[in-house]
């Protein structure tokens, strides 16, 4: 019990410090935004041209838009060669960079990939990856690629080609793909080499070998150069109502937000104690994903709390308004769109307590095994009561058994999370609240529940099955009987509302489409689009943020900081010969970018790839809603940092070659002769 007692110290210090860094980031945010409105009247505050964004489809091109703005021809060519040289990964963004099916993407968007590749003995997520010679290229099991060669017009019918065998070139070190860790993260100046080459092999196992790909640049940009972001942005908020935005902002992102928080305490206090178990579960890439999650719904947080932002959408929901009651047509068919889109919300905010209480309830990650298995055995023994056949009895009894254990204090954890949502958003005097914590605090509750049921372990759920000593009165079934019923009635009264407002945003689409035409970019939805902007820096914090950083900066924070998450890896601890420090390492620009355009190329009017997008800043966090490039910046590396490490730190010659003159040489031998 020492143990558990420390754990469970050490969570709720966890849990304040993680919620503490979210509440500091939400007081930073709100006073830019008050710098930014200046004390004026809101009444007077008016939607902007680009406030929905710069996301452009390639169905409907801005061909004219482009050409007129950055002053080249953006021709149907043009457009159709950045088309076809991105592709869409898992969760991100890439592209060809080379005529022998060489890739381009995010190391933080193959960190998982890395892991999988890695054999015994090694740990390639720390010290980095090079395949010296095609036969070491290493396949990734059950990976892919999509390319983009088709669309449908207007209703968007994307066809995509899938390319199945995706095999590991170059990887960087983890430290030095997330340098400055969770606190550089969404932040800007930054000093991150966040980059991985993949290669694409065909159906005989050779490279593949694209029509069209990226070409490397002999230079980089500079201030005020356009730059084109092109990838599949995530889904965005942009184009909901102000009752949609309402409801975000008072129920569903404070719910996620917490969440995520609370999970993150819980997953961090375990791994700082089982450091071991914690990485052969690969624990390390779950809580880079939920820290990037968290400091993502804290800033949407903040843009939904922020007077300016939300009279902005107020105006232009406003002048949809009048477009729509000043035309019979358009009256007819959308002019009670938004009552019924209100009364929607107005729905769910009636079960607004039940969302808190229940999210994620079952999730095989964030879920107790103990609850999980209450869930399955209250069904088994439903069934069982009312005589069912022996191969249904079977088949429930099965997807119980298979509920394997997680490490103790882990699962506690989780338990103690799940009663504490209960009596938060339930209130403490409620029937499930008051069944789970039975008197005691919900740490206190947890630890008894685990030790008096049956369902505690895979182990003693097996023999509790085998004896039939499982029944109804096992504590953990009592109060998983005592909630399956109002979750039950929480997803039946959530599903047709969802429906309704599928139905409503479907409609609301459409009437935007019959104002606006291609004036407006519809919101992310992980589907291709192009992007545009400028490379700038920005005021922030009563200094200037710089256009682009260096290696200095890099070894500046290492020096200063004196390790933690502005370490450095053994071989980049004293600058290797070589590299000039003064090599543009990250550059950021107005281009609109989100979640799900990490790793997209950042490229030049002549299609030349200058680099890869991997973050935004945090006043860019408000882009779930609204797109600001007064501040607002993504955040990429500059492939001129990418070249210098490939060859003074890498060795990666053959690499070098490769995407400079497009040849592709079999091994780092043949490269290092051609060299000579």
């Amino acid at each position: 019990m020492r143990l558990m007692s420390s754990f469970s110290r050490h969570l709720a210090q966890r849990a304040a410090g993680v919620l503490l860094l979210a509440g500091v980031l939400a007081a930073a945010l709100p006073a830019a935004a008050a710098a930014q409105a200046g004390g004026a009247d809101l009444d007077t505050v008016r939607a902007g041209r680009f406030d929905f964004g710069k996301m452009w489809t390639f169905e409907y091109a801005p061909k004219e838009y482009f050409s007129e703005t950055y002053g080249f021809d953006a021709s149907d060519a043009w457009f159709e060669q950045a088309r076809l040289s991105v592709l869409r990964i898992p969760g991100c963004s890439a592209s060809f960079v080379s005529p022998g099916g060489l890739v381009a993407t995010n190391h933080h968007c193959v960190r998982g990939a890395v892991v999988r590749v890695t054999e015994e003995g090694e740990s390639l997520l720390d010290d980095g990856f090079y395949a010296a010679s095609l036969n070491e290229e290493r396949r990734i099991p059950n990976y892919y690629a999509d390319q983009l060669i088709a669309h449908g017009g207007r209703h968007s019918a994307y066809v995509f080609k899938r390319y199945t065998d995706v095999r590991m070139v170059v990887a960087a070190e983890l430290q030095m793909g997330f340098f400055g860790g969770d606190p550089d993260n969404f932040t800007y100046p930054r000093y991150a080499l966040d980059f991985a080459f993949l290669r694409i092999y065909d159906a005989e196992g050779s490279p593949y070998r694209p029509q069209h790909y990226l070409k490397w640049p002999e230079q980089g940009v500079e201030p005020g150069d356009p730059v084109f972001i092109i990838g599949n942005p995530g889904s965005t908020n942009r184009l909901r109502t102000m009752s949609q935005l309402e409801y975000q902002r008072d129920v569903a992102v404070p719910v996620l937000k917490r969440f995520l928080a609370t999970r993150l305490a819980s997953l961090r206090a375990f791994y700082e104690v089982e450091t071991v178990i914690a990485e052969s579960m690969d624990l390390r890439n779950m809580m880079f994903g939920l820290s990037n999650s968290l400091k993502a719904s804290t800033g949407r947080l903040t843009a939904l709390q922020d007077p300016m932002i939300m009279a902005k959408k107020a105006d232009a929901e406003r002048q949809l308004v009048v477009e729509i009651r000043g035309n019979a047509e358009l009256r007819a068919r959308y002019g009670t769109l938004f009552d019924r889109m209100s009364e929607v919300q107005r729905g769910k905010r009636r079960v607004a307590a039940e969302n808190g209480a229940f999210f994620a309830l079952g999730n095989r990650r964030f879920e107790s095994a103990v609850l999980r298995r209450a869930m399955a055995a209250t069904e088994y023994l439903q069934a069982q009561a009312d005589g069912a056949d022996a191969a249904t009895l079977d088949s429930l009894r099965g997807r119980i058994e298979a509920i394997s254990d997680p490490p103790e204090t882990l699962d506690h954890g989780m338990l103690v999370l799940r009663f504490e949502d209960f009596e938060r958003y339930l209130g403490p005097d409620h029937m499930i609240a008051s069944l789970a914590l039975r008197g005691h605090s919900p740490t206190a509750a947890a630890t008894s529940m685990r030790q008096q049921s049956v369902l505690g372990s895979q182990e003693s759920t097996s023999a509790a099955l085998e004896s039939g000593s499982l029944t109804p009165n096992d504590p953990a079934v009592m109060l998983a009987t005592a909630f399956m019923p109002a979750l039950t009635e929480f997803r039946q009264a959530m599903g047709p509302l969802n429906r309704e407002e599928d139905r409503l945003e479907s409609d609301l689409g459409r009437v935007r489409f019959e104002v606006y035409g291609r004036a407006i970019p519809p919101d992310g939805t992980f589907s291709p689009r192009i992007a545009d902007g400028v490379v700038q820096g920005y005021e922030f914090n009563g200094t200037v943020a710089p256009p682009y950083t260096t290696f200095y900066g890099l070894y500046d924070r290492y020096r200063s900081h004196g390790g933690g998450e502005w370490a450095l890896p053994e071989r980049w601890q004293t600058p290797p010969e070589g590299l000039d420090l003064s090599t543009p390492l990250n550059f950021c620009s107005t281009t609109d970018s989100y979640g799900g355009n990490s790793g997209s190329p950042a490229v030049t009017p002549d299609l030349e790839l200058v680099g890869l997008n991997f973050d935004r800043n945090i006043e860019g966090l408000s882009r779930d809603f609204i797109y600001l490039p007064e501040r607002g910046r993504n955040v990429m590396v500059d492939v001129r940092a990418i070249r210098a490490a490939l060859d003074h730190v890498y060795d990666a010659d053959r690499i070098v070659l490769e995407l400079e003159q497009g040849v592709l040489l079999r091994t780092e031998a043949e490269a290092d002769g051609a060299m000579r």
